[in-house]
Parts: C-alpha cells; sequence; structure tokens
C-alpha cells in the first residue's frame, strides 16, 4: 500500500465522514495540508510526511485500526447484510471500508468482538493451531454430567461425528435465582423444571454453532451465551450492548506479548 493517497480517502479512512461529504467539506476550506487551506478534495499528500488538518485539529493516519465492541444480540458478524445490522454498521463514527470482524458470534450471540484491517492479526486469534483461548459465559439448561468438565477436557464429538479440540469448563454453582450478571454465580429451574446452570466455557475453535452443539452433545441446551474475552483481551465492562472503543496501547501490547501480534 504505497505512502500517496488523495485527501478525500485520507479524511474518510479517519472517520471524518463520508467521501462525498468531505468533498464538500475540502471545497468549503475545512482541511488544510502543511499548513495552507486545500480546496481540492483529489489533492494527493503523503500520508505518513504531510500535516493534515481537519476543522482546526490534526489528523494522523493510522493504517491498522483495532475496535472493541460489545455485539448485541440481533446483530451479525459480518460486513454487509440484506436482513439484519452488521457489526460494521454498530461503528457510526467510523467509515472506513476495510473494517472486519475477527471471528462470528451467533445472532443470538452476544459479547466481545474485535473489529479490525488487521488480515494478519485476524489469522493469528482464529487459528487453532495459535492456541488462542475464547471465552464464554453461557447459561444452559439441562443437567450437565458429572463428567462433562472431564469429557470437553478430553476433546468432545459432536453428534454429526465432528471432532473439537480440548476445551475447559468452569461450573460457577447451582440451584440459586436466575440473574444475568455472571459475577453472581448463579442457575435456575426453567419452566417444566429443568435446571439451569452457569458456567464459563473456554475453547480455542470456532466451529459453526460450536459451543450450542457442545452442550447438545451433553445433553443439554444453552439459553444465553456471551464471549467476555479473546486471547488477552477482555470485554470492557463499562460498554453496553452496541458500544465500542478503540484498544488501548496497553491492550494491544498485551496482544503482542501473548504472540498474538507480531
Amino acid at each position: 500500500m504505497g505512502k500517496m493517497m488523495r485527501l478525500d480517502k485520507f479524511l474518510a479512512d479517519m472517520g471524518k465522514g463520508s467521501r462525498s461529504q468531505i468533498r464538500e467539506g475540502v471545497k468549503r476550506g475545512r482541511a488544510a495540508v502543511n499548513g495552507q487551506t486545500e480546496k481540492r478534495p483529489d489533492r494527493r499528500i503523503d500520508r505518513e510526511q504531510d500535516q493534515v488538518i481537519w476543522d482546526g485539529e490534526q489528523v494522523e493516519y493510522r493504517q491498522q485500526e483495532y475496535f472493541m465492541l460489545f455485539k448485541p444480540q440481533g446483530v451479525v458478524s459480518a460486513t454487509e447484510d440484506k436482513r439484519y445490522r452488521t457489526v460494521v454498521d454498530l461503528l457510526e463514527g467510523e467509515n472506513r471500508r476495510d473494517l472486519f470482524p475477527v471471528g462470528r458470534l451467533d445472532l443470538d450471540t452476544e459479547g466481545l468482538i474485535l473489529l479490525t484491517n488487521d488480515g494478519e492479526l485476524a489469522h493469528r486469534l482464529l487459528s487453532p493451531k495459535k492456541h488462542v483461548d475464547k471465552k464464554y459465559y453461557a447459561r444452559v439448561a439441562g443437567a450437565l454430567l458429572e463428567d462433562a468438565g472431564m469429557r470437553i477436557e478430553a476433546g468432545l464429538t459432536l453428534e454429526d461425528g465432528t471432532e473439537v479440540l480440548p476445551g475447559r469448563l468452569e461450573i460457577l454453582g447451582k440451584g440459586l435465582p436466575k440473574e444475568r450478571d455472571i459475577q453472581e454465580n448463579r442457575t435456575e429451574k426453567q419452566p417444566g423444571g429443568q435446571e439451569e446452570t452457569e458456567v464459563f466455557l473456554t475453547i480455542q475453535e470456532g466451529k459453526f454453532h460450536q459451543i450450542k452443539r457442545m452442550f447438545e452433545a451433553l445433553g443439554c441446551r444453552v439459553t444465553y451465551l456471551k464471549r467476555i474475552s479473546m486471547g488477552s483481551l477482555i470485554l470492557d465492562e463499562s460498554l453496553r450492548p452496541g458500544e465500542y472503543r478503540r484498544l488501548t496501547e496497553e491492550e494491544l501490547a498485551g496482544l503482542k506479548e501473548s504472540g498474538e501480534i507480531k
């Protein structure tokens, strides 16, 4: 990717508006390059050397972007969809067209999604060979077998014969009232007297509906699922469903230290 690019693309990539909005703004004198007002949207600039000002503030070009998103239910983990809103649609203030979600969460699953344009990072996070942990909180209807944890640690065979890598199960408690707060370690009776158990499950893969299918193989049914971490990246508790923020330098450093980024 060359360092030279059009001024309107530079500003659009940095989330300053759509290309058409930026072209209009540039013509109105909202942009400056190296201290001089620039009214040509097609002005070619060096994104590393030239100083770009938009509405009086300097804009630095970030070639690679990293966003943490709290994916809500009812949103698909895709860049575009004809039926549902996508995780990229939720980045309302970010107009980069090269951002994509790292991995997928089911339509009815919520929690941590990383959005980036860093393909190498995405590959490292998603490859089972890299052994990157993905941790989930789940509520499961039906009585878990006593050896459920051992069977998951050994590597389950799903009902259709698919084999999955070993995982780790933590049962958070039984016989307590239901509440969505995962810190309360709770379970409850489902309608009809079926027990619901809260668990943490850590896996290193992302096969189609994998966690739901794993519990089905154990005779249970997932009623709620939330991803809370991916590698060293932990979902920010201050984010509400649908909210997002850029990763901090510390979070990026954590990914680098754990080998998830070169």
